[in-house]
């Protein structure tokens, strides 16, 4: 929901909006827009409403119809749950319960983010398990008892750790060491902080793309989690096809094997391009909560204010320069605040870059 005015509310359309005429019933879910995190993000390519495309692909080809969903993370795979904590222990939310192996890293499944306070643990098992089989049973303060599976969900646009800072639970850090890029032109001159950010400016060809690259093979960190916001359907498919194909020189398998792409390319519908960001940023604090160093890239940020821009302009609201939205400096300063450094509950110290 964008506005509110009276009896009149101004909607935010994320898909095609084929099909949806004068007149036509709308029902509120109560949800906001989420992504679900679990183990099976890495290697996937989604696009900004977190919707798996090579899945989307393979089912139903190249043109996709009206309508059509899929589950996000695969159901069917089977993971093998290793317990961090036993039935009595006493935990908040973010606290590591076990830990499933996705490829080289420790996946944590982590205690869901919402939770009202401190809780007890009162039944975990280890063993095989797919997403929607509860691992674990909590029980709160007031006696209500939730069980817990490997996957939750999360607003997009509501910061992971930012909850947990208010209740105590995680503190901030100062970047306080370089992230090593082996770009000596970058690491020489203009170095970047580790859980810190950093922009590349330039003309259209001028190599940026190619920069973020050998950025994200070369980088010293775990996790890359790529965000393709508006960028041409050429670009976006050089991509997609490339990753796979790139020798990561950390492990010598496939760089793509530590990526997840979020891809919305221009012609996509343009609130589903502007959600692309958060939607990346929020995976990113996933995988840093779990201790692990991320480095996101935004390709690109242009892309995602022209988007802020379109939808302002059909909101008919007080243009600011350029018919940019007048609130565009305080979004993009609020992108930049969810990267950092943090140090959780458990004492995991990981940083968003």
């Amino acid at each position: 929901m964008l506005r509110i005015h009276g009896d009149t509310a101004v909607a935010r359309v994320f898909e095609s909006t084929q099909g949806v005429g004068v007149g036509d019933p709308v029902e509120q879910s109560g949800e906001l827009l989420s992504v679900e995190l679990g183990p099976g993000l890495l290697g996937q390519v989604f696009d900004g409403l977190q919707n798996p495309l090579e899945k989307l692909a393979a089912e139903y080809g190249f043109s996709l119809p009206r309508g059509v969903a899929i589950d996000r993370l695969d159901r069917n795979q089977k993971w093998s749950f290793v317990p961090a904590v036993t039935a009595g222990a006493k935990l908040r939310a973010g606290a590591s319960l076990g830990s499933v192996q996705e490829g080289r890293f420790s996946h944590r499944i982590l205690a869901p983010f919402d939770l009202p306070g401190e809780v007890e643990v009162t039944w975990i098992q280890a063993g095989s398990a797919t997403l929607d089989v509860p691992v674990a049973r909590l029980r709160d303060t007031l006696g209500r008892e939730r069980d817990v599976t490997l996957v939750q969900r999360w607003p997009v646009r509501r910061p992971l750790p930012g909850q947990m800072l208010r209740r105590g639970l995680c503190e901030r850090l100062y970047p306080n060491e370089p992230l090593i890029t082996q770009q000596r032109l970058i690491d020489t001159f203009f170095p970047i902080a580790r859980g810190g950010t950093a922009c590349i400016p330039g003309p259209f060809g001028a190599g940026k793309t190619v920069l973020q690259g050998l950025i994200a093979r070369h980088s010293a960190v775990d996790i890359v989690i790529v965000v393709a916001c508006g960028e041409r359907a050429g670009e976006v498919v050089e991509t997609i096809s490339e990753f796979p194909q790139l020798r990561d020189p950390r492990t010598g398998g496939s760089l793509m094997d530590r990526t997840v792409i979020i891809c919305n390319t221009s012609s996509m519908p343009v609130a589903a391009r502007e959600a692309s960001i958060y939607t990346g940023i929020t995976i990113a604090e996933y995988y840093r909560h779990m201790g692990f160093n991320v480095l996101l890239l935004a390709d690109s940020t242009s892309r995602w204010a022209q988007a802020m821009r379109e939808t302002s302009g059909r909101m008919e609201e007080i243009p600011g320069e350029e018919a940019f939205p007048a609130y565009l400096d305080s979004s993009i300063r609020a992108v930049y605040e969810r990267a950092g450094v943090m140090r959780t509950v458990d004492g995991f110290v990981g940083s968003f870059t």
